[in-house]
């Protein structure tokens, strides 16, 4: 493929996965263009069409969100669609599995060393461990929640007795991964950078919301 053909290539990849995507979601063309007006870009009808038959050679990305947004589909798995697509030219000239080049998009590649503090990758995967913590911290909180629910039913004083143990050891550990979030939080904020909001149930970031189960 020539670096002139690449571009219309690719808009062409991503045209067919918006076709595939839109019946996938079970909407005809006329409500799609009404559900993006809805979502705030109103995307005419005839512009889906001429994407989708190949007529427009070049996509533009609010579209491509809007459109995302609406079919309720990750935006990269249009550009590089692992179940359809082993291989994609990812850059002029530059084939690749398509894994890869979804991992070089969102920037998941491995790397040999840590990538250098403040550089953009460093910053990612400081967000992505973000995520994680808060994963942590609801799961262990759940997991404390049920436990305690469970002793609150039970009707033998024994086994009541037996849960609440656990309950105890369970509450615990969630405190502490609540803690060890909310120090991770606080670390990023003095780096300048905004934490994601929290949900409700890890108690936002008052301080007061830590010790909450």
């Amino acid at each position: 493929m020539t670096t002139r053909d690449w571009s219309p290539a690719s808009t062409s990849r991503v045209a067919g996965q918006l076709r595939r995507a839109r019946k996938a979601a079970g909407l005809t063309v006329a409500a799609a263009s009404e559900a993006c007006a809805s979502a705030g870009l109103p995307i005419p009808a005839t512009t889906i069409t001429n994407l989708e038959l190949g007529r427009r050679t070049s996509v533009d990305l609010g579209e491509f969100l809007v459109l995302s947004q609406v079919y309720q589909v990750p935006p990269v798995s249009l550009l590089f669609p692992l179940d359809t697509e082993p291989t994609v030219e990812a850059l002029p000239g530059q084939t690749t599995p398509a894994w890869d080049a979804l991992a070089w998009f969102t920037g998941e590649t491995r790397l040999d060393h840590p990538a250098p503090e403040g550089s953009p990758r460093e910053v990612l995967d400081l967000f992505r461990a973000h995520s994680d913590a808060v994963t942590t911290a609801l799961t262990s909180a759940r997991m404390a929640k049920e436990r305690r629910r469970k002793a609150t039913l039970a009707t033998d004083t024994g086994r009541r007795d037996a849960l609440l143990d656990t309950v105890a050891a369970h509450e615990e550990l969630a405190r502490e991964d609540r803690r060890e979030l909310h120090a991770f939080r606080d670390r990023m904020r003095e780096r300048g950078l905004t934490p994601p909001p929290l949900p409700d149930e890890l108690g936002g970031d008052e301080p007061s919301g830590e010790e909450q189960v």
